[in-house]
């Protein structure tokens, strides 16, 4: 008899079992390596924590009451919960810190496209360390915590979160529009983003510029393409990430990062530098992060702030298809 398990969930058998244990001790060996001192939070935490944290996000959560009446939910990532954990239990401490975590958050949606409600993150925190420095280490560490666990072709896409709301802002753009065009970009729906830009209140020139930023990928020259489109938001944006992609040049992880000028991460608290992982061997995104410089101070210790998650089972299974592609001696593709 076969008895089912909720959509978007999943048994784990022995063998595979195995496997993520010995990934999960890869990802934390090259987090210790760098100083990254792990923490663990609850699974359940108070639903206007999360709430605070990113109100776009808390919908997203499992919310019920306890018996006292008071709203609890699922946490839906390891930021928010860290970044109550190091103002509440760090007041007294100096940073920067460094923190890591492997641990499973839990996503209210309707599974599709490999999302689950379910799954395992592993990643880190650094708090209390200003950009481009602090945002070129978590990179570093990302770029070594990959290499750690055999994907070696990933390669680490790094854009500018406030890069289209600001620009949305610049180009006068109305706020009904803005929410579905940045939706678009973060799904990187770049159809969807065509219509919908067209059917937009504004100049020839503007269209062009909103159309042609998210095909802007690479190396430092596509900073220079941009920078050519003109305007505030772009010169902005651009400056952020020459600044950072020196600093990751110094540390020699520069050759493993993309320039992505069309990149959107869907949380409501990235400020600034944002990235995103992808292995050839795989289609799903393998994990991401970014700068949250304005997190921190709505838990009442204004500190700057970034880092990131992998998801471990996509992980894992793009570990399993580099190494079958390595067994068979096959003819690789590009990133």
């Amino acid at each position: 008899m076969t008895h089912r398990i909720p959509p978007g969930t999943r048994d784990i058998l022995p063998d595979e079992m195995r496997e993520l244990r010995r990934v999960k001790s890869e990802l934390a060996d090259a987090f210790d390596r760098f100083g990254y001192q792990e923490v663990a939070t609850p699974t359940i935490e108070y639903h206007e924590v999360l709430a605070r944290g990113d109100e776009r996000g808390a919908p997203e959560a499992y919310r019920f009451f306890d018996e006292a009446g008071e709203l609890l939910a699922m946490r839906t990532d390891m930021t928010i919960p860290i970044a109550r954990l190091v103002a509440s239990r760090f007041g007294d401490t100096e940073p920067p810190f460094r923190l890591s975590y492997i641990a499973n958050a839990y996503r209210a949606i309707t599974p599709q496209r490999g999302q689950m409600r379910e799954f395992t993150q592993a990643g880190l925190e650094l708090i209390g360390a200003e950009a481009p420095e602090g945002t070129a280490e978590v990179i570093e560490v990302l770029s070594a915590a990959l290499d750690a666990v055999g994907l070696t072709r990933a390669v680490i896409g790094l854009g500018d979160a406030d890069l289209y709301r600001q620009l949305l802002d610049e180009l006068g753009v109305a706020d009904d529009r803005r929410g579905r065009l940045l939706e678009l970009l973060a799904m990187h729906d770049l159809v969807g983003l065509q219509t919908t830009v067209g059917e937009l209140e504004i100049d020839a020139g503007s269209r062009e510029t909103l159309l042609r930023l998210p095909n802007m990928r690479g190396g430092p020259e596509v900073l220079e393409q941009a920078h050519a489109l003109g305007g505030a938001a772009v010169e902005t944006a651009t400056q952020r990430l020459a600044a950072t992609h020196e600093a990751l040049a110094a540390r020699g992880v520069a050759q493993r990062v993309s320039l992505d000028l069309g990149l959107l991460r869907d949380l409501g608290y990235y400020t600034g530098a944002i990235v995103e992982v992808y292995d050839p061997a795989v289609g799903h995104v393998l994990g991401g992060g970014g700068r949250y410089d304005e997190l921190m101070g709505r838990f009442g210790r204004p500190l700057p702030a970034v880092g990131f998650a992998l998801y471990l089972e996509r992980v894992h299974i793009a570990q399993a298809e580099e190494e079958r592609l390595a067994a068979g001696g096959g003819q690789r593709g590009g990133p």
